[in-house]
C-alpha cells in the first residue's frame, strides 16, 4: 500500500500479499469472524421489532383459544423453514458445498430461472419497505417522550401537538452516519445494542400489564375475541382476523436477511451448524417475548387492547419508565434500520461493482486515519449513494405517514415467497425428494396453507389501507 497524506488507496491487487491473505477465507473475501451468539443478536434485532407491542391488539382479535395457537403455529413454521434455509448456504452440500452470500444466490444455485427474480423483488423491496416503515415507528417513538413530558410539565389538559417530520429527520441524520459501516460483518455490536433495547421495552410492557392485572381492573376477554354486535360489527370482525393472523406471521418473519447472517459466521463449526443454533435461541427467545406480551397484554386490557399496548397506560405515572421505554424502541429500530438495510446496500454495490468494474468512483477505497479508531476505509460510491437512500427513505415516511399500514400489504406479498416457499422448494431439490412422497406431500401442503395465510393478511391490510387514505391528512402531527 502507498500511503500519501491522510490517504490510503487499496486496489485489488494490493489482496495478493501474504499479509492479507491471512485476512481472507477461502474464497478470496474477507475472513469472517461472527459466531452463533452475533448471529442470534442478529436475529432477535430483525425479528423482535416494536410490532411485539401490537400482539396483545390481534390476540384481542382472536381470543384465548386461537390467539396462542396461531402464535405457536406460526412459530414452528418459522423456524423449520428457516432451518431448511440454513442448509441451503452452501450448493449442493450443506456443509462442503459453494458459498451463497445472498438469498438471490442461494435460489439462483438450487431453482435458477425466473425465481431468481422474483425472489429479488420480494427480499428488497420487503427491505426497502421496512427501513421506510421504522423511519415512521421510530419517530412515534420520539414524539411519545416529548409529548409526555410536556403532559407532565404543563397538565393533561394540554394538546401537546407536535410534528413528528423533525424526529424523522434526526434519525435520518444518525442513520446516515450508521449506514458508513461497510458491510453487515461489522454491524454485530449494533445488533447486539438493538437486542438488549428490545428486551427492555418488552419486558417494561410485560412488567406494567402484570401490575395493571394484579390491580384487579376488571377487564372483558373471551374465548373467542372481540364480540360481534357489542366491540365490532360482523364485516369488521372478519377483516380484524385477517389482519391479526397476518400480523402474527410476520412477525416472526426474518427470512429477508437470514442467508446475509449466516454469510457473517465462520466456517468452523459449519455455518448450517451454526445458524441453526443461533434460530433456535432466537425464535424460542422470541415465541417466550411474544406469549408473554401477547397474553399478559390481553390479560390488562382486554378485548379493548391498544394497537401499541404501550400506549394504553397512557402518559401518567410512572411517565419517566414509559419514556424510557420509547427511547428504546427508537434505539432499537436505529440497530434494525441497518440489520435490514444492509443487504439492499450490498446488492445495489455489488450490481455497480460488476457492471462498471474500471470506474474508480465505484470501486476504489481511501484509507483513512481516524484517531481513537484507526484505518477506516471511504469508497466515495458507498458514500453517496447510502446517505441519497437514507435521504429518500425518509422523505418518503414524511408524505406517507400512513406507509406503515402499506407495510402490511408488503409483508404478506413476501412472507409466503421468502419464509415459506423458497426454503421447502430449494430443500426438496437439495434432498430430491420423490414427487408424492409422504414428506413431499406434506410440505407442499404446508406451503399452500401459508400462501392463503398470506392472501388473507393481505386483503386484511388493503381494507386497512382504504381506512387510512380516507383520513390520511399530510405532514399529520401527533394529537
Amino acid at each position: 500500500m502507498q500511503k500519501t497524506s491522510m490517504f490510503i488507496e487499496r486496489n485489488p491487487g494490493d489482496y495478493e500479499s501474504g499479509d492479507i491473505c491471512k485476512n481472507l477465507d477461502d474464497d478470496g473475501r474477507v475472513k469472517r469472524t461472527g459466531t452463533w451468539v452475533t448471529a442470534s443478536a442478529h436475529i432477535i434485532t430483525a425479528v423482535i421489532g416494536s410490532g411485539v407491542l401490537s400482539l396483545a391488539w390481534a390476540i384481542a382479535q382472536l381470543g384465548w383459544v386461537a390467539g396462542p395457537a396461531v402464535l405457536m403455529a406460526f412459530s414452528c413454521i418459522t423456524y423449520f423453514t428457516s432451518t431448511l434455509l440454513a442448509d441451503c448456504y452452501r450448493a449442493p452440500d450443506p456443509v462442503y458445498g459453494k458459498r451463497n452470500y445472498t438469498y438471490m444466490d442461494v435460489v439462483r444455485a438450487y431453482l435458477g430461472g425466473r425465481k431468481v427474480q422474483l425472489c429479488g423483488l420480494a427480499q428488497y423491496v420487503n427491505l426497502l419497505g421496512v427501513t421506510i416503515g421504522y423511519t415512521i415507528t421510530a419517530s412515534i417513538s420520539m414524539v411519545a417522550v416529548k409529548r409526555s413530558n410536556c403532559f407532565h410539565k404543563h397538565g393533561h389538559h394540554v394538546k401537546c401537538q407536535t410534528s413528528n417530520n423533525p424526529f424523522m429527520a434526526i434519525f435520518a441524520c444518525i442513520q446516515i452516519v450508521l449506514s458508513q459501516i461497510p458491510n453487515f460483518h461489522n454491524l454485530s455490536w449494533l445488533s447486539i445494542l438493538a437486542a438488549i433495547m428490545s428486551f427492555a421495552y418488552s419486558s417494561i410492557g410485560l412488567g406494567l400489564s402484570i401490575a395493571k392485572v394484579a390491580g384487579g381492573e376488571h377487564v372483558r376477554t373471551t374465548l373467542t375475541g372481540v364480540t360481534v354486535g357489542v366491540d365490532v360489527s360482523g364485516s369488521e370482525k372478519i377483516w380484524r382476523t385477517f389482519q391479526a393472523i397476518g400480523d402474527i406471521a410476520f412477525a416472526y418473519a426474518y427470512s429477508t436477511v437470514l442467508v446475509e447472517i449466516q454469510d457473517t459466521i465462520k466456517s468452523s463449526p459449519p455455518e448450517n451448524k451454526s445458524m441453526k443454533r443461533a434460530t433456535t435461541l432466537g425464535v424460542s427467545t422470541t415465541t417466550i417475548f411474544y406469549v408473554l406480551c401477547g397474553l399478559v397484554g390481553y390479560a390488562a386490557f382486554g378485548n379493548d387492547a391498544p394497537g401499541n399496548f404501550l400506549t394504553g397506560f397512557g402518559f401518567y405515572e410512572p411517565f419517566w419508565l414509559i419514556d424510557f421505554a420509547n427511547i428504546c424502541i427508537a434505539i432499537h429500530l436505529i440497530g434494525a434500520y441497518q440489520v435490514f438495510a444492509q443487504p439492499l446496500f450490498g446488492f445495489i454495490e455489488g450490481w455497480c461493482a460488476r457492471r462498471w468494474p474500471e470506474n474508480k468512483f465505484i470501486t476504489r477505497e481511501h484509507a483513512v486515519d481516524v484517531p481513537c479508531y484507526g484505518v477506516y476505509y471511504v469508497n466515495f460510491f458507498r458514500l453517496v449513494w447510502r446517505t441519497g437512500y437514507v435521504i429518500v427513505t425518509a422523505v418518503v415516511a414524511m408524505i406517507f405517514p400512513f406507509f406503515n399500514d402499506f407495510l402490511g400489504l408488503i409483508g404478506a406479498g413476501s412472507f409466503w415467497p421468502l419464509t415459506v416457499y423458497f426454503p421447502i422448494e430449494m430443500h426438496i431439490a437439495q434432498t430430491k425428494l420423490p414427487k408424492y412422497s409422504f414428506r413431499w406431500i406434506w410440505l407442499k401442503v404446508l406451503s399452500w396453507v401459508c400462501l392463503i395465510v398470506s392472501l388473507i393478511a393481505a386483503a386484511g391490510s388493503v381494507q386497512g389501507l382504504i381506512q387510512s387514505l380516507k383520513t390520511f391528512k399530510p405532514f399529520q402531527t401527533q394529537n
